[in-house]
């Protein structure tokens, strides 16, 4: 077995004595366990192991140990002391000498070692062979490869973790490992600092067009927009997100002048895969982002296109004002607490009516309405003119995967034809494997109609595309749905302790404590203070109290919005959920009813929900759910007895 630090370099270089302190901690955490698993140490270089097993049993079940509790020790440690390192496990004739082995044996096993993810491991068929059905864990065979100084090349195998967040074969993604790629904000250094929307929507939209560059995963903007105020080191980045290359670089605009700076960087080695500026009229910028995609894919050695057809994608519009209006909306939908809803249809009205040929301003405007859809605007009154905009997308580019991300949530919360929904998510995902939107909605598909592992799959795909998001939200939701109460009890502890001051973090773990039975800790947490709560977090809170037996709260919030008073939106299915929580159940049901008629019809997304379970056996209810296409058993598995004392 060989073992390698991720990033190591790089931190010794920045931080010495940090670095040290680092190894020392690796060192300490490792050797027990090779220990524990009959191995020897052979020796250790810096940040590298070398170590014998007496079997392929032991070398593999060590591996998986030691990375579980890396990555265990991972989820709650600071940046700065987090440790991932890639295994390489090979089996063979070895030659003693002085201590140390020889042989073709060692050189395979360390060749294969950085061709495993941070915190995975890869081994050779012939220890896939020895192992299949003696350990409880999956293989992915990946393509062959040609080891340096080895005659033939050699096939590999990649054990899949369980926190690994590529699915499996039979997954709308590719199994393929490939390259993963961050696109870093890039600085605007223009004189005006109100041209900095030009640098977060160029941004943006680079990461669309190295998005369709095949074998290449590209982290998604929400992911990479924190370190537009929180910078990190290249190896920080490279291992926050799981990525092998980073693309940062900087963006200058004064009139119609453009001057973008931009560095490729490879995380391991820190090197620079290449580097170069571009001096450019403002319409020259979409031969620039597909100058950057060509490069970036000839750097990283991949053939690039999208599905069938050739090259990366041409010129969104020839209208240089039309995509200036398309940045700005692409930055005011951005905005995740819906402020800037007004202005960002505003700017993506102007670009369609300056281009009524841009296609990617129609596909992009039809997911700003699905996005606000029964969260800040009535369901009713904007899936209609998202159609409509997906559509007219789809007819002047056939090969929108926003366009088909779009319809496919369409038809999953607005039509709840979930089988028609997921065709046109796995429609998108096959245009463009990086499109997390697609992702992320098919797994609540799948979870809304129990096919809680595919869920679980396509979800880690989303993670892996957008680490920095909130889809491991949704994973806690599986875990809820299917009674592994812990697992989402430590995901949502671990959010509320990075954000105490977050009401949102404490309200929504006192709502998993009641699933799984832990009223008192759920009342803690119903303790939150609401200072400086904003509308949606005064409604949850309430409803967290009413939950655990302190109904006012609750009765005023609902008088309000039946008031029309509310300071924000309020689906009819959301104040049933106030209703069912103090006890009405009638006033609960006919809301229910009611918006099933002519409401939001969002009972999809809510129906599992704790603050249902007062109505969860009532006839109503389940008619609706048989209304809704919707499973009509248990919502989720009783919370085990807790151990008392």
């Amino acid at each position: 077995m060989f073992t390698d630090m991720v990033g190591y370099s790089a931190l010794s270089q920045a931080d010495e004595a940090e670095a040290l302190a680092v190894l020392e901690r690796h060192n300490r955490m490792l050797r027990p366990i090779f220990s524990a698993f009959h191995g020897r140490e052979i020796k250790t270089a810096g940040d590298a192991f070398l170590v014998e097993f007496e079997s392929v049993l032991d070398a593999a079940r060590c591996g998986v140990e030691v990375q579980r509790v890396l990555h265990e020790y991972n989820l709650s440690s600071p940046v700065e002391w987090k440790i991932r390192i890639r295994i390489g496990i090979h089996v063979g004739d070895v030659v003693q000498a002085d201590g140390d082995v020889l042989g073709d044996a060692v050189n395979i096993a360390s060749r294969i070692e950085p061709l495993a993810d941070p915190e995975g491991i890869c081994l050779t068929q012939q220890v896939y062979d020895q192992l299949q059905n003696k350990i409880p864990v999956s293989f992915v065979k990946l393509a062959p490869v040609s080891l340096k100084n080895i005659h033939v090349p050699m096939t590999v195998y990649k054990v899949v973790q369980p926190w690994d967040t590529r699915p499996a074969a039979t997954s709308p993604a590719e199994s393929s490992i490939g390259h993963r790629l961050a696109v870093l904000p890039f600085s605007n250094i223009s004189p005006d600092p109100n041209d900095e929307y030009f640098a977060d929507g160029l941004t943006e939209e680079v990461i669309t067009v190295l998005s369709q560059v095949r074998d290449l995963s590209v982290i998604a903007r929400t992911s990479v927009m924190p370190y537009k105020t929180a910078p990190r080191s290249v190896a920080q980045v490279g291992a926050e997100l799981g990525v092998d290359t980073v693309l940062e670089g900087s963006v200058r605009k004064s009139g119609k002048r453009i001057r973008i700076t931009l560095q490729l960087i490879d995380v391991p080695t820190q090197r620079h895969l290449w580097a170069t500026s571009y001096n450019r009229e403002i319409d020259d910028v979409f031969a620039v982002q597909t100058d950057i995609a060509e490069r970036t894919a000839e750097a990283l050695r991949l053939e690039f296109t999208k599905t069938d057809r050739p090259g990366v994608r041409g010129r969104p519009t020839a209208n240089v004002e039309a995509y200036d209006f398309f940045l700005r909306g692409l930055v005011a939908a951005s905005d995740a607490k819906g402020g800037s809803i007004d202005e960002a249809i505003q700017s993506f009205e102007h670009a369609t009516e300056l281009d009524p040929g841009f296609a990617e301003a129609f596909a992009t405007w039809a997911n700003l309405y699905v996005s606000v859809a029964g969260d800040f605007r009535p369901m009713r009154d904007v899936m209609p003119p998202a159609r409509k905009l997906a559509a007219r997308a789809l007819e002047l580019d056939p090969d929108s995967s926003d366009a088909y991300a779009a319809l496919g949530n369409i038809a999953f919360q607005f039509d709840h034809d979930w089988q028609l929904a997921e065709a046109y998510f796995k429609r998108a995902i096959a245009i463009n494997p990086s499109n997390v939107t697609a992702f992320r909605f098919l797994g609540m598909v799948l979870l809304a109609q129990n096919r809680f592992d595919e869920a679980r799959d396509v979800v880690r795909t989303a993670i892996r595309l957008d680490p920095g998001g909130y889809y491991r939200g949704a994973m806690a939701m599986i875990d809820t749905a299917t009674g592994d109460y812990d697992a989402a009890v430590r995901y949502h502890q671990t959010e509320r302790d990075r954000d105490a001051d977050s009401i949102g973090t404490h309200i929504v773990l006192g709502f998993v404590y009641l699933a799984a039975g832990r009223r008192e800790d759920a009342l803690t947490e119903a303790d939150t203070p609401l200072t400086g709560a904003d509308a949606v977090e005064r409604f949850d809170h309430a409803l967290l109290n009413a939950l655990v037996g302190r109904p006012d709260a609750a009765r005023a919030v609902a008088a309000e919005a039946e008031r029309g008073e509310a300071k924000s939106y309020t689906s009819a299915t959301h104040l049933a959920m106030l209703y069912s929580a103090i006890g009405d159940k009638a006033r609960a049901l006919d809301l229910l009813e009611k918006d099933a008629r002519e409401g939001d019809q969002v009972l999809w997304l809510w129906f599992r929900g704790v603050w249902f379970d007062p109505i969860r056996d009532d006839p109503r209810f389940i008619e609706l759910l048989r209304h809704y296409g919707l499973p009509t058993g248990r919502a989720r598995p009783p919370p085990s007895p807790r151990p008392r004392g």
